[in-house]
Protein backbone atom coordinates (compact mmCIF):
# COMPACT_ATOMS: atom_id res chain seq x y z
CA UNK A 1 0.00 0.00 0.00
CA UNK A 2 1.55 3.71 -0.56
CA UNK A 3 0.46 4.49 2.52
CA UNK A 4 3.93 5.38 4.26
CA UNK A 5 4.44 7.34 0.75
CA UNK A 6 1.35 9.49 1.27
CA UNK A 7 2.07 10.04 5.09
CA UNK A 8 5.87 11.17 4.00
CA UNK A 9 4.72 13.44 0.94
CA UNK A 10 2.68 15.52 3.66
CA UNK A 11 5.58 15.38 6.15
CA UNK A 12 3.36 13.91 8.83
CA UNK A 13 4.29 11.36 11.61
CA UNK A 14 2.61 7.80 12.09
CA UNK A 15 1.56 9.45 15.68
CA UNK A 16 -0.07 12.69 13.99
CA UNK A 17 -1.69 10.32 11.39
CA UNK A 18 -2.77 8.36 13.87
CA UNK A 19 -4.37 11.09 15.63
CA UNK A 20 -6.17 12.17 12.62
CA UNK A 21 -7.61 8.38 12.48
CA UNK A 22 -8.40 8.21 15.92
CA UNK A 23 -6.14 5.41 16.48
CA UNK A 24 -3.37 4.37 18.30
CA UNK A 25 -0.01 4.89 16.30
CA UNK A 26 1.00 1.22 16.95
CA UNK A 27 -2.38 0.48 15.08
CA UNK A 28 -1.79 3.04 12.03
CA UNK A 29 1.97 1.22 12.31
CA UNK A 30 0.76 -2.19 11.26
CA UNK A 31 -1.03 -0.65 9.06
CA UNK A 32 1.25 1.03 7.26
CA UNK A 33 3.28 -2.16 7.48
CA UNK A 34 0.07 -4.43 6.40
CA UNK A 35 0.45 -6.75 9.65
CA UNK A 36 -3.04 -5.54 10.21
CA UNK A 37 -6.26 -5.30 7.50
CA UNK A 38 -6.93 -1.67 6.90
CA UNK A 39 -10.73 -1.26 7.83
CA UNK A 40 -13.13 0.39 5.24
CA UNK A 41 -14.18 2.98 7.16
CA UNK A 42 -10.20 3.96 7.89
CA UNK A 43 -9.40 3.39 4.32
CA UNK A 44 -12.35 6.12 3.69
CA UNK A 45 -10.72 8.31 5.43
CA UNK A 46 -7.64 8.28 4.05
CA UNK A 47 -9.06 8.42 0.81
CA UNK A 48 -10.47 11.86 1.74
CA UNK A 49 -7.76 12.78 3.37
CA UNK A 50 -5.07 12.51 1.03
CA UNK A 51 -7.83 13.09 -2.07
CA UNK A 52 -6.96 9.81 -3.55
CA UNK A 53 -8.99 6.82 -4.69
CA UNK A 54 -8.82 3.54 -2.92
CA UNK A 55 -7.47 2.16 -6.09
CA UNK A 56 -4.47 4.20 -5.42
CA UNK A 57 -3.76 3.02 -1.87
CA UNK A 58 -4.35 -0.03 -2.59
CA UNK A 59 -1.72 0.12 -5.81
CA UNK A 60 -4.37 -1.52 -8.11
CA UNK A 61 -4.02 -1.88 -11.73
CA UNK A 62 -5.02 1.46 -14.05
CA UNK A 63 -6.52 -0.65 -16.31
CA UNK A 64 -9.43 -2.30 -14.27
CA UNK A 65 -13.07 -2.51 -15.70
CA UNK A 66 -15.77 -1.15 -13.02
CA UNK A 67 -19.71 -2.45 -13.57
CA UNK A 68 -21.94 -0.09 -15.01
CA UNK A 69 -25.22 0.83 -13.05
Amino acid sequence: MKLKELREDRDLTQKQLAEILSCKQNTYQQYEREKRQLPLIVLKKLCLFYGVSADYILELPKNLIYPDR
